[in-house]
């Protein structure tokens, strides 16, 4: 194989590979290369991932070492991202009956979510996170485009049990916006006590959905690593979660003006 063709199929293994230790030796061996070509190669990725803000590229000494590339994003192109889609949100045909936005549009193309990935599992890379925790249905897309970056499992809490999903543990928790009691489950085999468990949904209104996956957390005997949503709504009074990370935040939509306001989420507030 061609050092070109070499870098193309390297950098093609690193980028589908996220988060993943790979030892030099197993490079060296799938290119029938020397150590020392293995490392002028990922010297030549390393600068253009860092140049092109793809993401970072570590290596490690030693009998057990290796590389890893972490996938990352700018706090600029972040941001623009961001900015792009508040434009798409402020659409008034996006306002539904009751008050509702229509979103499925923006979390249904792979280019956003890619995006929206990227931006919660920044937040999370320093932490230690084994799984990511979301509840059907529209979180699921938001929870695969994390999981796939961080390369963790994502599991999926339903508000009605499946066959197919075993023995499960079910917990009620109070609805944040309509103050009913409702009730969630997930399969008894989806986490292991003492994981870090990443919590991730499309939207919040007053936290009880979110709240209550945290005491389902709680009851696997595992450990909050967070809460990130991709937008927050409106809500007046408390919030039965504070401690959460948004991309988005909507102040007020206006139903009767077909209007929306909305803005950068607390992901930004720093930068």
């Amino acid at each position: 194989m061609k050092r070109s063709e070499r870098l193309v199929d390297f950098t093609n293994y690193l980028l589908n590979h996220p988060r993943k230790l790979t030892t030099l030796s197993f490079f060296s061996e799938r290119y029938e290369a020397a150590k020392s070509s293995i490392s002028e190669d990922l010297v030549i990725i390393k600068r253009i991932f860092e140049t092109t803000e793809v993401g970072s590229v570590e290596t490690f000494a030693g009998v057990s070492g290796g590389v890893i590339f972490t996938p990352s994003i700018s706090d600029e192109k972040s941001q623009k991202f961001a900015n792009d889609i508040i434009d798409l949100m402020k659409e008034s045909n996006r306002i539904l009956p009751g008050g509702y936005i229509y979103l499925s549009d923006i979390l249904g193309t792979p280019y956003n979510l890619n995006k929206i990935g990227k931006i919660i599992a920044h937040e999370y890379i320093g932490k230690q996170i084994d799984a990511v925790m979301t509840i059907a249905t529209k979180g699921i897309p938001i929870a695969q485009a994390v999981s796939g970056i961080l390369d963790v499992p994502f599991v999926i809490v339903r508000r009605d049990p499946k066959v197919t999903e075993g023995a499960t543990l079910n917990v009620n928790y109070m609805s944040g916006s309509s103050s009913k009691v409702e009730n969630m489950t997930l399969s008894k085999r989806s986490l292991a006590p003492g994981q870090r468990v990443l919590i991730v949904d499309d939207f919040m209104k007053g936290g009880g959905t979110l709240n209550g996956m945290k005491s389902l957390v709680h009851e696997f005997d595992c450990l909050l690593a967070g809460v990130a949503v991709f937008a927050e709504g409106p809500f007046k009074g408390e919030r039965l979660i504070s401690d959460y990370k948004s991309i988005l935040k909507i102040d007020d939509i206006d139903v009767e003006n077909r209007s929306i306001e909305v803005k950068l989420g607390n992901i930004y507030q720093n930068i």
